[in-house]
């Protein structure tokens, strides 16, 4: 599936008959550089082969990538830290996911297994320096939107305590209004992240960098070839753009709503 253009505004209606990802048009206008590839499938069982071996390609790159120095002085992270000053956040208080990965991997020599595609994505996170977010389909409410929060929208965090966004901080939110992502590419939510019981997941790589249109597709187009690998499924996949930034992915008229 390709990424389309809906009407003259260029948007999508996160409150259509589809579920539909897109980033609000403040958030291009504020951040032209962005680069967002993203990615859905279904059929996504938990059990299948260990994918550590698979995973290990990937941490090796990233270990290569971090022998000559630290993550702060790769371009990818060096971008979103320039993103996050703009935003008002302190960059070494608030650090985008791959940062936080690769911090943690450069201290530690390892990721802890979570789920297989979980492992797999944070691998290639690894790889490619970029912010991989992994969202569970099924508790997304008709669709989902990277904006501007107003401030009472509401995050679970994954200790299942309740937050609300300060306004004009920049999150993932659907038309229900809940926060799947805090500070862009910091935090998700524990409401949508994937279980064993998840079939079907939204995988959405941004940067902001140079060469992130070239990366962003390489890395788009190797997570699709692990999803067949693994999964024997064909994903859907789009980079989105100003101009097309709409990628839907979903039919709420045969989709389950989501419970707690």
């Amino acid at each position: 599936m390709s990424a389309r253009t809906i009407g003259d505004a260029r948007r999508c209606a996160i409150a259509s008959s589809s579920m539909d990802f897109q980033h609000s048009a403040e958030i291009w206008g504020d951040f032209p550089e962005l680069v967002p590839g993203v990615l859905f499938a279904d059929g996504l069982r938990r059990e299948v082969p260990p994918v550590g071996p698979r995973a290990a390609r990937f941490t090796a790159i990233a270990a290569g990538r971090l022998a000559s120095g630290s993550e702060a002085e790769l371009p990818e992270i060096q971008a979103w830290r320039r993103a996050f000053s703009r935003m008002g956040l302190k960059p070494t208080q608030y650090r985008c996911a791959s940062e936080s990965l690769l911090r943690r991997f450069r201290k530690e020599g390892s990721l802890p297994g979570l789920h297989p595609l979980v492992d797999l994505c944070n691998a290639i996170s690894l790889a490619y320096a970029i912010p991989v977010a992994v969202f569970d389909v099924s508790r997304i409410t008709s669709g989902l939107e990277v904006r501007y929060a107003d401030g009472d929208e509401e995050y679970l965090t994954f200790s299942g305590a309740t937050e609300h966004p300060a306004p004009h901080e920049v999150i993932f939110a659907d038309s229900a209004r809940r926060v799947h992502a805090r500070r862009w590419t910091n935090r998700q939510s524990g409401w949508s992240a994937m279980r064993d019981s998840t079939d079907a997941a939204l995988i959405v790589a941004e940067a902001l960098h140079d060469s992130a249109a070239a990366d962003v597709r390489e890395l788009t187009a190797t997570l699709a070839g692990e999803l067949e690998a693994v999964w024997s499924v064909t994903p859907t996949a789009a980079l989105l753009s100003p101009s097309s930034p709409c990628f839907t992915f979903a039919d709420t008229t045969s989709a389950s709503s989501p419970t707690p």
